[in-house]
Order: structure tokens, then sequence, then C-alpha cells
């Protein structure tokens, strides 16, 4: 393997990538733009690599060389994914929906905490908001749990650990469509081409067998974080940046940073297929903790290739969903609960991360050492 100066130009992106967003506010707050901007740099330098050199020694076609850097698939891809895979128009449809149902959703869940028993309702809330957040986005599921949990007879140490099994639930659930969350748009998106050919339902039919019982075990794990109940009504939650804007802005929002990351791991392919597909499955799949501080559609992003084997990809996105959940900022539903309820770092990691470390445990080893795969054909 020879290194290329290049390269260390993309391995200091993607250093800027993981700890700008921590160490500038700015950044932090305009992330979509940021990720823009890096991932324009990144398809800029991959410009100049030496095509030649890249087809002896990465064994790349003239295809493949001719989607390394600026070119119109790439382009084109960027664009036109976010809306094709259809998770901005889910966001947006689903926002409008949220937001002209938000009274009703509340009023019925008044009724209802009077008549169903409430380990019952937490059960089904956790499992069926994973379940459906590959349907409605993980952004919807989150926005409903906030509402939901404020509907619930509990104190604030029971809604904050049950809203923290409920995040692990939707981030997990969100994976098996490309509308879900921007993790599994930049996956399909990416595995799109031979030998996958990933179409809408390819992470369903990888990773449901995996996903569906986590999400009802978190569902079954809520019943037991459920406490003492008290007698109270739903408390209204106002719009942070004022309804019908607020949904337009976020679907937006979840358009510049698909498309972001897709110019982002575009660039990256180079340093993908020198130095991460020779990294065995069981390593990665660890490493990828670092999804507990960073976005893990930013790490599917950088990491996932059409070069990986099966069991490679399963493991990069089960390492990263699953610690995605261990701290606030892995992933989105983290991020939008957190901020609605005034969750504290602190207490999302004292349940958050004990979790998050037992799941992993349980994954790694039915990923890599209990033969039972089903794989659906969908």
């Amino acid at each position: 393997m020879q290194f290329d100066p290049l390269d260390l130009g993309l391995f200091a992106i993607v250093l800027i990538v993981l700890v700008g967003p921590f160490m500038v506010k700015k950044i932090e707050h305009n992330l979509e733009v940021f990720l823009f901007v890096m991932g324009v740099l990144a398809v800029t330098i991959s410009s100049f690599y030496n095509k030649e050199l890249l087809v002896q020694t990465l064994n790349y076609t003239e295809h493949e060389v001719g989607l390394i850097g600026w070119n119109m698939h790439l382009v084109m891809e960027a664009v036109e994914e976010p809306i094709i895979k259809g998770i901005v128009p889910a966001v947006l449809v689903a926002g409008l929906l949220f937001h002209y149902g938000k009274t009703t959703v509340q009023k019925a869940m008044n009724s209802i905490t009077q008549v169903v028993p409430v380990k019952i309702i937490v059960f089904l809330i956790v499992s069926i908001l994973g379940l459906l957040s590959s349907i409605i986005t993980a952004i919807i599921a989150s926005l409903l749990l906030v509402e939901l949990m404020n509907c619930m007879p509990f104190d604030r140490q029971t809604k904050i650990n049950l809203v923290i099994i409920a995040c692990f639930s939707i981030g997990l659930g969100a994976v098996l469509t490309p509308v879900g969350e921007p993790l599994s748009t930049i996956a399909i998106t990416k595995l799109q081409a031979e030998p996958y050919h990933a179409g809408f339902f390819f992470l369903f039919n990888q990773l449901a067998v995996y996903i569906i019982p986590g999400c009802l075990a978190m569902g079954l794990l809520a019943m037991f974080f459920t406490g003492k109940a008290k007698a109270m009504e739903c408390k209204v939650t106002e719009e942070e940046d004022g309804g019908l804007r607020d949904v337009v802005v976020r679907a937006i929002k979840v358009y510049i940073f698909v498309m972001a990351l897709l110019l982002l791991g575009g660039g990256m392919k180079v340093i993908i297929d020198k130095y991460i597909l020779g990294i065995p499955p069981e390593y990665i799949y660890w490493v990828n903790m670092i999804s507990a501080i960073l976005d893990n559609a930013t790490l599917t992003a950088a990491e996932i290739s059409t070069k990986m084997s099966p069991i490679q990809i399963q493991a990069v996105l089960m390492g990263l969903l699953v610690s995605g959940g261990m701290l606030i900022p892995g992933n989105i539903p983290n991020i939008i609960s957190a901020g609605k309820l005034g969750i504290s770092s602190k207490e999302w990691a004292k349940l958050g991360v004990p979790l998050g470390l037992v799941l992993m445990l349980i994954y790694f080893i039915w990923v890599f050492y209990i033969p039972f795969h089903i794989e659906f054909h969908f």
C-alpha cells in the first residue's frame, strides 16, 4: 500500500469533522453548512489523485477511477438522493402531520392513561416508536416521544430513563428503511452500486433479524423503569422555532445534512478503500463506539463501501447504531429529546453508557459468534 500526501489532507478533514463540533460552538450550531464545506473540500482534494496510480495500487477499473473527485454522477447523487430516497419528503410530511395532530395525540393520551395499565403503555410507546421510526422518521418519532412522555404520570428521573431507552429503540428501528434517518439514507445510497444494488428494503433484509428483537427488548426493559405512577395530565410543549416554519426548516436542514454527507463519503472513497477495508469486522465494530460522541451518519459516510463484505457492513452499522444511543451527540433522537426535556449530558450518560455497553456486548456475540441470521427478501 503506497502512502500519498493527499491521504494526509483527507485524514485532516476527518479529524476536523470529528472534533470541530466539540471545539467550536458555531460549528455545532451550524453543523449542516460545516459538513457541506468539508464535503466539498474532500471531493476537491480527491480530484488531485493520480488516476493511473489508483489503477495500479487499488485495482480500480476505468469506471471507478472516473468516480474519484468531482464528477456529474457524484453531484447529481448529492442533489437528488435526499429526495429520491424519501427522507426529506418523509420529514416534511410527517412534520406537518405532527404539527396539526399534536393536540389530538395529547387528548388521546390523557384518556388512555386513565384506562390502560401504565406499564403496557410504556412498552407500546417504546417498541412501536422504534419500529415505526423507519416510516415516520427518527426525527418525528423523537418529537412524538417527547409529547407522549409529557403525558405520562412519572417523576422526572423516571421520564429521563424511559426517554433514553426509547431513543435506543428509535435509533435501532430507524435504520430499516432509507427514510428513517440520515444513516440509512447514506448507507443505501453508497451501497446501491454493484455488487449489492441496495434498494429500499436492503437494510431491512440485512438487519431486521437484529433490529426488531432489539426494539421489543427495549420496550420490555422500559417496563421495569416505570416506577410508581402519579396522577397528572399532559404538559403542552411549545414549538421552539415557530410552528410551520420549524417544520420547513427541519426538512431543509435534513436535505443539506444528507447532501453534505454524500459529498464527504464520495471524497473519502480512496482512503476507505486503502485503510478501512482491510480491518477485521470485529475491530470495526468496537472502534465504532466513537459514535457515542459523533453523529453516526457522519461515520457511515466515511466508512461504508461496496467493496465491504456483508459481515463488515453489518459490523459497521450495528456498532454505530448501538453506541449511538450512549451519549446525547450520538444520534438525532438523543439530541432532540434531551433538548426538549432538558436532560443533561451527565444524566444521559448515567443510564446510556452502561446500557449501551451491555447491548454492544450482546450484539457482538450475536453477530459474530451465534450462527443465527435470517435474511429477508423484500
